[in-house]
């Protein structure tokens, strides 16, 4: 189709009242004004890219794309077309095609906050954060009153260990918003900040306030849940996790039995057959070490370990290895009809995707996002020669860990004691299959075996890597590099067994937990029997 070019039409009232109803978050009544717009024109490129907006809204980022891009296609010069662009790329998980989007924006509204604030952010994405604080703290000199820039400033602080400086940042945009719950929860998630009574009162008082909206107060009960579980009141802390989880997960489509179903295709699919019938197939690079499990099991432990090795650089949770296992047409049942020659592309795609979070010439690198145990022998197949370390936790520590933990996005198993015990259960399930259809393939770190005897585990882990023993693995701690998960500030600590045994004040309300887990609870470390 050859390119039209057209200049942006005049404002008509219709594209005002779906603006209008867009802010209100009145979707319904935006859609039909957006719809007779554009069939009345197909060229209004400000009704395509605020309906663009509105498929963004609800999740449909593929749709988004294909209008921002018709938009562009259309009027080049559309600025506020290319930097919704450019933010629908960052929250599809594609931050260098973001970050030349907004080259271009910034060229062409060099001084608009919100544009630098997302370049920031996508820097940080990268793993590139000194641009990233260059550039929030150039946002911050030119609009020093923007609660949530403060936050942002903040989070990236706290992941290239500037923690007192990371907290004054969360304090400032407290003193600008004090009932932004996402800021309290920032801090509380620290886990290394004590609140006082005066910070108490503070949460109380914006949990209450109508004004607050249903996000800021489950960050709220989130936040109020840490503090009261400093302080030893199980009771009070249980009901507010409780209340925050019971609000999140009203926001989300989480179903357990999607993840059970998921779970019985990929053992369905990963048989002895599909791997002797690949053997000598997939990308035979070396290069990842996979590090894998449940979330709050030690994989930032695991990964602080071995990042503190000379041979190893320590990236992120990279999101990766499940785009392009959805690129793979009836995944995972058809994996035997891929070609030999499919297998390494998809290997050599993973590589080439990643590469932007190299920094350094180490040759080996981690991809440390948990939920990969899913993709196990997908793993297996594009790239045989990494190394996957299943990092695991027992079952009641890590679940109710899970449960109190509000995450930033994914994880929507988490929000129901009964939903992170069933995901629990799944997870062991898939991975004692793994053993039996590849053993030895699979490095297992049980966490209390590495508190209890950490010279001994980390000797261990690093053998099962091919790597020869380096004493700065034991002085983890003292490793300066980023981190960016919740663990972020435990990490820069040496092991302490209290994060073991933080569950049993909460015992007398976990069993849907237990239930959930039935004999997975009983067996660990091990798996039920006839598993």
């Amino acid at each position: 189709m050859a390119t039209r070019t057209v200049t942006a039409p005049n404002y008509d009232p219709r594209l005002v009242r779906a603006a209008m109803a867009m802010n209100a978050n009145v979707l319904h009544e935006a859609e039909p004004l957006l719809r007779a717009l554009l069939k009345e024109n197909p060229f209004d490129v400000r009704a395509i890219r605020l309906f663009a907006e509105l498929a963004g809204r609800i999740g449909r980022y593929q749709d988004a794309e294909n209008l921002l891009r018709r938009a562009i296609e259309l009027a080049p010069d559309f600025t506020p077309a290319r930097a919704n662009l450019a933010l629908v790329l960052y929250r599809t998980n594609r931050a260098p095609e973001a970050l030349e989007e907004l080259a271009r924006v910034t060229v062409e509204d060099p001084d608009n906050p919100g544009t630098l604030n997302l370049q920031a952010a996508a820097f940080g994405r990268i793993g590139e954060f000194d641009e990233a604080l260059a550039l929030y703290a150039q946002v911050l000199r030119e609009a020093p009153n923007q609660p949530k820039v403060w936050m942002s400033y903040g989070h990236m602080l706290k992941t290239v260990g500037r923690l007192d400086e990371g907290v004054a940042a969360y304090r400032r945009a407290l003193e600008i918003q004090p009932g932004l719950g996402e800021v309290w929860w920032s801090l509380a998630n620290l886990k290394t900040v004590t609140f006082s009574d005066a910070d108490i009162a503070a949460m109380r008082a914006a949990l209450t306030s109508e004004a607050n909206a249903p996000e800021d107060r489950w960050h709220l009960d989130f936040a109020l849940g840490k503090a009261h579980e400093d302080r030893g009141q199980a009771e009070a802390a249980f009901a507010h996790y409780a209340a925050g989880n019971a609000l999140r997960k009203k926001r989300l489509p989480y179903k357990a039995e999607d993840t059970t179903a998921s779970v019985d295709q990929a053992i369905a699919a990963a048989t002895p057959e599909l791997f002797a019938k690949f053997a000598g197939a997939g990308c035979p690079a070396p290069d990842p070490i996979f590090v894998l499990g449940m979330p709050r099991a030690g994989s930032t432990l695991v990964e602080q370990i071995l990042s503190s090795h000379s041979q190893v650089e320590g990236t992120s949770e990279l999101p990766d290895i499940a785009l392009l296992a959805r690129s793979v047409e009836g995944y995972p049942a058809r994996l035997a009809d891929l070609e030999p020659a499919r297998l390494r592309d998809l290997g050599e795609q993973y590589l080439q995707r990643t590469r932007v979070q190299r920094h350094t010439a180490r040759p080996l690198f981690i991809d440390k996002l948990p939920n990969n145990w899913l993709h196990v022998p997908f793993i297996r197949l594009i790239l045989p020669n990494a190394k996957i370390v299943d990092a695991r936790r027992h079952p009641l520590s890590c679940c109710f860990s899970n449960f109190k933990q509000h995450f930033a996005r994914g994880q929507g198993f988490s929000y129901a004691l009964e939903d992170v015990g069933s995901y629990y259960r799944d997870y062991v399930r898939l991975m004692a299959h793994v053993d039996r259809v590849l053993p030895g393939h699979v490095h297992r770190v049980i966490y209390e075996r590495m508190v209890d005897d950490t010279e001994t585990e980390v000797r261990a882990l690093l053998a099962a890597c091919g790597l020869p023993f380096e004493p700065s693995c034991l002085a983890f701690y003292a490793n300066d590099r980023a981190v960016r998960t919740p663990s972020s500030e435990q990490v820069r600590r040496p092991i302490y067994r209290e994060g073991t045994e933080s569950w049993k004040p909460f015992e007398p309300w976990l069993a849907p937990l237990e239930a959930a887990l039935g004999d997975v609870l009983d067996a660990y470390p091990a798996v039920p029997p006839g598993w």
